[in-house]
């Protein structure tokens, strides 16, 4: 009973003897933390444009100038070719020019003899010659001098795509595809000719001028001959 006592007494006075100490240090503490607030208050503030992600490059640039004094290669990114790399086999640009001469103008022979060919002239509503007997009066009835507007265009469409056939009945060929959407540009451009607030069909426009542009892109990386005849022949400038 005795003991426990004097042990309750003994720790309550070292506990306040701690805090006592604790308390008398605090007043020193929270000078010497004043003292130091006020020194950063009054340094003058440096505000810099330098961002984070250009402090990286500047460290990674570092980086490899430190290697490079130490004589060690860094990794170079994929398909690296340096600037100095001589070009072995280089045409010169006369032979270029004459190469592009001589396919010009054999395309243009060869379009010039697919245009040569002597074919029945088109009448209205799909109907030919060929598979028809009509007489003279008959025939003049389904001259397309007699249709609309949208026949005219359907038949010049028909004669245009014929000139770029792979093969016959050839509807879906890059080339005749281009004819095509060059022909539906053309009919929209002379429509906005006298509705130029015509916004929707713009819109329009603007979207084959796109698909006409993919194809050709195609066309380019694939089949590059069939490129050039198609500009060459159209005028368009890609």
């Amino acid at each position: 009973m005795f003991s426990s006592t004097l042990a309750r007494r003994s720790s309550a006075a070292l506990t306040s003897t701690v805090w006592s100490n604790k308390v008398s240090a605090l007043p020193a503490v929270n000078v010497v933390a004043r003292q130091c607030f006020d020194d950063f208050k009054q340094q003058p503030q440096v505000r810099t444009m330098v961002t984070k992600k250009r402090v990286h490059r500047q460290e990674k640039r570092q980086r490899k100038e430190d290697l490079a004094a130490q004589g060690v290669s860094t990794p170079k990114p994929h398909m690296y070719m340096p600037v100095d790399t001589p070009v072995i086999n280089a045409v010169s640009r006369e032979e270029r020019d004459a190469e592009s001469k001589r396919s010009d103008e054999l395309a243009a022979q060869e379009l010039k003899e697919r245009m040569e060919v002597v074919k029945e002239p088109l009448l209205r509503f799909g109907f030919s010659e060929d598979n028809l007997k009509m007489s003279d009066r008959v025939k003049k009835l389904f001259d397309l001098q007699n249709g609309n507007q949208q026949e005219v265009i359907k038949a010049q469409k028909k004669r245009g795509m014929e000139l770029f056939q792979m093969r016959e009945g050839d509807t879906g060929s890059s080339g005749v595809q281009v004819i095509a959407l060059t022909t539906r540009i053309q009919q929209i451009q002379t429509h906005l000719r006298q509705h130029k607030k015509d916004k929707h069909s713009k819109r329009g426009l603007d979207a084959l001028y796109v698909r006409r542009r993919k194809l050709l892109d195609y066309m380019e990386r694939k089949d590059f001959e069939s490129y050039r005849k198609v500009v060459k022949t159209l005028g368009l400038i890609h």
